[in-house]
């Protein structure tokens, strides 16, 4: 069973940087300045916030669990974060406060679904609600602008001329992430719990504790996208970050994270933040207007969605069929041996 998750995940992520290359090629067919090298570290630069958020998702949803509560806590977090920078507190203080306040707004996600139970789309949603309605008291409906141009200047650095130092992080963190899922004893209890909870419980594996931690990590990782987006962006609305937890989410399963749980890559996750957050470039390169960018967004994900059902289906009738065959083969051979006859 473990071959054929391995063989599926694997499989997907080749897929999703298949699409990546056929989208970016197609767009170049129609449009040849799309593939300029400038436009295309543009589109990978872009990303770096989605990244950052389909990481954080990536540990919830792998567990089994889902979070939309993400765009809320980027928004939250980048507001608070900008306020104090603006006002005079250092960058080390400002994002150790706004990391905080992502990983407590994780925390009561995961404790409302582990201890009481609640459904993860309905305590998120509700905390979504919550922290949203948090920023618009928390910046009195007003942006937070003004803010230091070396504070802004952070997401204009680039290493070697060309690599943004966001960028470079961000997969630096991809690299790190992917390492503690795939080779740390730890990290393996997240898709453990996703592909079987009671079976990870009979082997003592912390249930609670571990989907605890993913929402925690999640809303983490959002806040580190809220620092990064206040730096990136220059100034912060009370509605940012709004919509993006569509988007992580597709981005996610897109890059071959199941929405059942238990399978997933987050390499994969990062090339299907890529795609997610290029699509508005590329419907301008496009000629289209990018009001489709939602529209297109939704529609990709539902036909994500419902394709990773249809082969979760399939594998899964196929596991079952592979074990009732095994199990009347054994049964047919112990019959042979008590000298009964096979025809």
């Amino acid at each position: 069973m473990n071959r054929i998750v391995r063989a599926i995940t694997q499989t997907r992520e080749l897929f999703t940087v298949a699409f990546l290359i056929i989208l970016f090629l197609g767009t170049g067919i129609v449009n040849p300045s799309f593939l300029a090298p400038d436009n295309i570290l543009l589109c990978l630069n872009g990303s770096v916030i989605y990244i950052l958020l389909a990481i954080g998702v990536s540990f919830v949803i792998t567990t089994g669990d889902i979070d939309v509560s993400v765009g809320a806590t980027l928004g939250l977090t980048a507001a608070v974060c900008a306020t104090m920078i603006r006002d005079g507190s250092s960058l080390i203080m400002a994002s150790i406060t706004a990391l905080t306040i992502g990983a407590l707004i994780g925390l009561v996600n995961g404790l409302g679904v582990t201890k009481l139970r609640i459904p993860a789309i309905i305590m998120t949603l509700g905390v979504n609600g919550l922290v949203r309605g948090s920023i618009y008291v928390y910046t009195e409906g007003k942006w937070v602008e003004n803010l230091p141009a070396v504070f802004k200047s952070y997401g204009q650095i680039t290493l070697a001329g060309f690599v943004n130092l966001f960028l470079l992080i961000t997969v630096l963190i991809v690299i790190g992430v992917y390492l503690y899922l795939n080779k740390g004893k730890k990290g393996k209890y997240f898709a453990a719990i996703g592909d079987n909870m009671g079976g990870a419980t009979l082997i003592g594996i912390p249930v609670d504790k571990t989907r605890i931690l993913a929402f925690v990590l999640c809303g983490v990782f959002a806040a580190l996208a809220g620092i990064i987006f206040a730096s990136k962006i220059g100034f912060v609305t009370p509605t940012a970050g709004n919509g993006y937890e569509m988007k992580a989410i597709a981005a996610c399963v897109l890059g071959g994270v199941s929405l059942t749980g238990g399978v997933g890559s987050v390499i994969g996750a990062m090339f299907g933040a890529i795609i997610m957050s290029s699509i508005s470039r590329i419907l301008v390169f496009l000629q289209f207007s990018s009001n489709w960018d939602d529209t297109i967004t939704g529609i990709l994900l539902i036909i994500i969605v419902v394709a990773d059902a249809l082969i979760q289906k399939h594998f899964k009738e196929k596991a079952r069929r592979e074990r009732l065959a095994a199990r009347d083969l054994k049964a047919l051979r112990a019959f042979e041996e008590m000298g009964g006859d096979a025809e």
